[in-house]
């Protein structure tokens, strides 16, 4: 522990108020969930709403790039929403994402060409960054962690919900409309999540302290995010993986982040503090929810090409057969979640859940041709559910593990490697997929039915090895997940404070 971490200042300053109680708890969650709602929904609407935009800007090349740079940008700036709320107040940083955001949407609806577009959703991604990984935090500051996991079933539902709701709206505004509405909705929401949260977070308790912003730290840990997502992005989809161009960016990257790691070691206050990450907690719980997540986000955008290419479902057919694998997690996470309030040890279940998450995604590489797609949905719910047991374990522990001025640093970090996760999990999923089935360089993923028939190369084998690497990927997150450490759970957030700066 840092021996700052030991000063008065560590202590939480809350003005002396006394514990919250539900239904003021209940009233500041409102506050941001539908500020994590409109950065969640913006991942999802986008998706059936790209053929048209494309079409009517005349620029079909660089339609990926509305759904990349908000990924890079949205990854990137993580880890900077966390450290600035640890310095600024959860509420102040909350409001400035919301801003950044609703500007975003506003250039975004306002695109006239696609590169404006383009660089106007990586606006947008910079303040949809940090809205989700900040109301993380705020639960933290409010909640228990011995009571925390029953309100992480909010935030599974903000998720599920967009993830349901956003590709059918999309495709409705985009048909029926104009394809700038997407961006348009978020004006009101927008105004209606700045409104509420500015009320609401002010019953908030206050933990930041004064905190140095360090400059170049960022700097390095942005650019080699974003250096790296792109090698990510563009490996065997826009040039082979061994390229000059994605050899390149990779030694970039590399090189950056061991700048970045000298950085950290060097800088009198870095962007992530050593302690942080040297927390064998936070680094096993990190490592599980980023092989985790990342897999589950690797299946989320994989099984709608098997749905299509293999199982010969339409787009919109695919999209809802994607049902079962979206509320399950949903149903593991409340479970998780309530039982973590209720045991002493709290890891048996997720333990139980990745188990189970393992065998059935087996089924799916051994069987997956032989089964209806009855079946199918029910396995897929089954991985859901096991899976979901993870996701509140793993974030409470990291936020149990540090001191309540790091709480924001924790979890923005945390969601940060999960991100990178899912980006790795995705590109090495796309590997597979286009090796094995004779698509190379730039081809898209529509040519996979043609070249496979070509090459006399069955996609259902093919995806055999993608389910295949989703066992490895959910079976490193249970050997991170059996390395955690199950310290007790704190019962108060006082308490929580006293026995971090005890420890």
């Amino acid at each position: 522990m840092d021996p700052m971490d030991q000063s008065p200042a560590a202590q939480p300053h809350s003005g002396g108020r006394k514990t919250l109680s539900h239904a003021e708890i209940r009233t500041i969650i409102s506050g941001v969930m539908l500020a994590m709602f409109l950065a969640a929904l913006d991942q999802t609407i986008i998706a059936t709403a790209l053929p048209t935009i494309g079409h009517e800007l005349g620029d079909l090349e660089h339609l990926s790039w509305i759904v990349t740079v908000y990924l890079l940008t949205s990854t990137a700036v993580t880890p900077l929403y966390g450290k600035l709320s640890d310095s600024y107040g959860r509420r102040t940083i909350m409001l400035v994402g919301i801003v950044v955001f609703i500007i975003g949407s506003l250039a975004c609806a306002l695109a006239p060409n696609m590169l404006f577009l383009i660089l106007a959703r990586g606006l947008q991604g910079i303040g949809g960054g940090g809205l989700i990984a900040v109301a993380q935090t705020i639960i933290a500051d409010i909640v228990p962690p011995r009571e925390r996991g029953r309100y992480q079933v909010y935030f599974a539902s903000v998720f599920m919900t967009s993830s349901l709701l956003g590709p059918v709206l999309g495709g409705f505004f985009a048909e029926k409309l104009h394809w700038s509405v997407i961006f348009w909705i978020n004006m009101p929401l927008g105004l209606i999540a700045f409104a509420i949260a500015h009320r609401s977070l002010k019953r908030l308790p206050r933990f930041e302290r004064p905190h140095r912003l360090d400059f170049l730290g960022a700097a390095l840990l942005v650019t080699a995010t974003v250096v790296l997502l792109l090698a990510l992005s563009w490996g065997g989809i826009r040039y082979p993986w061994g390229s000059l161009p994605i050899v390149g960016l990779i030694a970039g990257s590399l090189v950056l982040w061991v700048l970045f790691a000298l950085r950290m070691r060097l800088a009198p206050e870095p962007l992530i503090p050593p302690g942080v990450l040297h927390n064998p907690v936070v680094r096993m719980a990190t490592l599980s929810a980023c092989f985790g997540m990342g897999t589950y986000i690797g299946l989320t955008i994989y099984l709608p090409v098997y749905f299509e290419a293999v199982r010969g479902l339409s787009a919109s057919l695919s999209g809802l057969a994607l049902i079962p694998l979206m509320a399950g997690t949903v149903v593991g996470a409340t479970l998780s979640g309530r039982t973590m309030a209720k045991v002493k040890h709290y890891k048996r279940l997720p333990t139980a859940g990745l188990l189970v998450a393992m065998a059935a995604t087996g089924v799916l590489a051994l069987y997956g041709q032989a089964l209806s797609i009855t079946a199918v949905e029910i396995v897929l719910g089954i991985i859901s559910i096991g899976l979901g047991t993870v996701l509140p374990v793993t974030m409470v522990t990291t936020q149990n593990a540090v001191a309540p001025h790091q709480m924001g640093t924790a979890t923005g970090t945390a969601n940060f490697f999960r991100s990178l996760g899912g980006a790795f999990i995705v590109a090495t999923f796309g590997a597979i997929v286009l090796s094995g089935s004779g698509v190379t360089g730039a081809a898209s993923f529509e040519a996979l039915g043609e070249a496979a028939a070509k090459s006399g190369i069955n996609l259902a084998d093919v995806f055999s090895h993608v389910f295949l690497a989703a066992i490895v990927g959910f079976g490193l997150s249970l050997a991170f997940l059996l390395a955690l450490e199950e310290r007790p759970l704190r019962g108060a957030a006082v308490k929580a404070a006293e026995a971090v700066v005890a420890d």
